[in-house]
């Protein structure tokens, strides 16, 4: 109960964050900055932070909130909360500045050190993928609702593999056995390429590279509650809140869960 009357508020702040970037990035009307890591931040990313922050603070003061563009606190302020926001108001920067659309609002509740729900939205598209523990994944454009499922991948077709447009696919071809048939699909942000696997439309991503707990966190229950499962490079799970740091280790993003993934995907 308490997560369902959650639910409609939380798509109600991603779609306005949303909305929000899709009017700066229509008008460029933004200005970019690099971040000590190198990434970049735009005042777009910060707008929709301060939209998302004060309907959470709004909808609930009691719920701490973890956000890629608020200064983390230290592990021992943070390690024992049995609940807490975390967001990331602009994942796909870099494709926001390349003008690709592919950019999307993610936000996610985590408790007891799992994700419970997620809501991710995609302004170019009108798009909310959505989920809470237990009651399945959804995609949700205009009025139209439908639930989502990982696709039911058959031999011997083509592993379909979502892939960034950013970054080099060699690495990736390297962790695939010789000889397995591979279509590509290219796409834009973290969340999106993860979505597209839970609704259907690819078998796997495979993420290399950094990202941090805020990139997974929505979409990790989406494609949970969709049949999937996100696990590290070793497929070990993966944690939240646990470390100093909220970086994630190299992870794939897997549709159907009973296939043999270890023999398709070698791990590095």
């Amino acid at each position: 109960m308490f997560l369902s009357s959650l639910l409609e508020p939380i798509k109600t702040a991603a779609k306005q964050a949303g909305d929000r970037l899709w009017q700066l990035y229509q008008s460029g009307d933004y200005q970019q900055e690099t971040k000590d890591d190198q990434s970049p931040v735009t005042s777009a990313d910060l707008a929709a932070n301060d939209i998302i922050m004060q309907h959470l603070q709004e909808l609930t003061p009691d719920i701490p909130i973890i956000s890629e563009e608020v200064q983390l606190l230290p592990l021992a302020q943070r390690q024992h909360w049995p609940r807490y926001w975390l967001i990331d108001p602009m994942d796909g920067t870099q494709e926001f500045v390349a003008r690709s659309g592919d950019f999307a609002v993610s936000i996610a509740l985590v408790e007891h050190g799992w994700p419970a729900l997620g809501v991710i939205y995609w302004p170019k598209e009108h798009v909310l993928y959505y989920a809470t523990r237990g009651h399945g994944a959804f995609k949700q454009q205009g009025s139209k609702i439908r639930r989502i499922q990982v696709h039911q991948h058959q031999q011997p077709d083509p592993l379909r593999v979502a892939v960034s447009r950013r970054q080099a696919r060699e690495p990736i071809e390297q962790l695939l056995p010789h000889g397995q048939q591979v279509h590509y699909i290219p796409l834009g942000s973290c969340s999106l390429k993860s979505c597209l696997v839970a609704e259907g439309g690819a078998d796997c991503y495979v993420r290399l590279g950094p990202t941090g707990e805020w990139d997974t966190g929505a979409v990790h229950i989406i494609v949970e509650e969709a049949g999937g499962k996100i696990l590290d490079s070793s497929f070990a799970p993966l944690s939240y809140n646990q470390r100093e740091s909220l970086a994630n280790p190299n992870f794939v993003v897997m549709g159907q869960a009973d296939l043999p993934w270890p023999q398709l995907i070698q791990p590095q």
